[in-house]
C-alpha cells in the first residue's frame, strides 16, 4: 500500500502496526521492571517503625510510650528539687560560717582559728550545693532529650534513677522520711525505662 509521498507533510502518516502502542498512549514496562506509581513517581513503603502514610510515603514517627512520658516528668520533678536544694545549701553557706564564727564562746580559739573554720564550713557548704546543682543537671538534660535521644539516654536515665534509690534509702536509714518521695520516683523511672516498650523506641530509626 503506498502512503503518499514521504515529503508531503499533508499526506497520510504511517499508521503504528498492530500490537504497539502509538504516540500518546502509555507504554507497557518491559518484563522484569516493576509498574511505577501514579504521576511518575514510585510507590514506596514506610520504613521499618514508620506507619505508611496516603500513597506508600512515610508517616508520622512513632509515638513516646507512656512509660517514658511519665519518666520524663519524673525526671523533671526530681531535677527541679534537687536544684531548689542546691541553691538553699549555697545560700545557707553564709550562715554556716556565722554560726561556727559563734560558736567559740570561751574564747579558747583565735579569731585566725575561727575564720579558717568558718570559711571551711561555708566551703563545704558551697560544695556539697554545687553537687546537687549538677545532679539536677543530669536529670533535666535526661529529660530534655528523652523525645529525640537514644539508647544512650534512657540508659542515662536508668542510671540517674539508680542513683537517686541507692540515696534515697541511705536517707531512709538516717530516719529522713521526706526520702521516701525520691525513693518511689527512682524506682519508677528504672521500671519504665526499662520496659521492652521503652526499648523498642529508643532503637527506633529516625529519619
Amino acid at each position: 500500500m503506498s502512503f503518499g509521498d514521504p515529503n508531503n507533510p499533508y499526506g497520510q502518516q504511517p499508521q503504528a502496526p498492530q500490537g504497539q502502542p502509538g504516540y500518546g498512549y502509555p507504554q507497557q514496562a518491559p518484563q522484569g521492571v516493576p509498574p511505577q506509581g501514579g504521576y511518575g513517581y514510585p510507590q514506596q513503603g514506610a520504613p521499618a517503625g514508620y506507619p505508611a502514610g496516603p500513597g506508600g510515603f512515610p508517616g508520622a514517627p512513632v509515638e513516646m510510650p507512656g512509660g517514658v512520658k511519665g519518666a520524663r516528668i519524673m525526671l523533671y520533678i526530681l531535677g527541679g528539687l534537687q536544684a531548689v536544694g542546691a541553691l538553699f545549701a549555697i545560700i545557707a553557706s553564709a550562715w554556716v560560717a556565722d554560726m561556727i564564727s559563734g560558736a567559740d564562746t570561751s574564747g579558747s580559739l583565735s579569731s585566725a582559728d575561727t575564720d579558717k573554720a568558718a570559711a571551711l564550713g561555708a566551703g563545704v557548704m558551697i560544695g556539697v550545693g554545687v553537687l546537687i546543682l549538677l545532679f539536677a543537671l543530669w536529670g533535666i538534660l535526661t529529660a530534655v532529650k528523652l523525645p529525640k535521644g537514644r539508647n544512650g539516654i534512657r540508659i542515662s536515665g536508668i542510671v540517674y534513677g539508680s542513683v537517686i534509690t541507692l540515696f534515697s534509702l541511705i536517707s531512709l536509714l538516717g530516719a529522713n522520711v521526706f526520702a521516701l518521695v525520691s525513693l518511689v520516683l527512682g524506682i519508677l523511672i528504672i521500671v519504665f525505662l526499662a520496659k521492652s516498650d521503652a526499648s523498642q523506641y529508643f532503637n527506633r530509626p529516625q529519619y
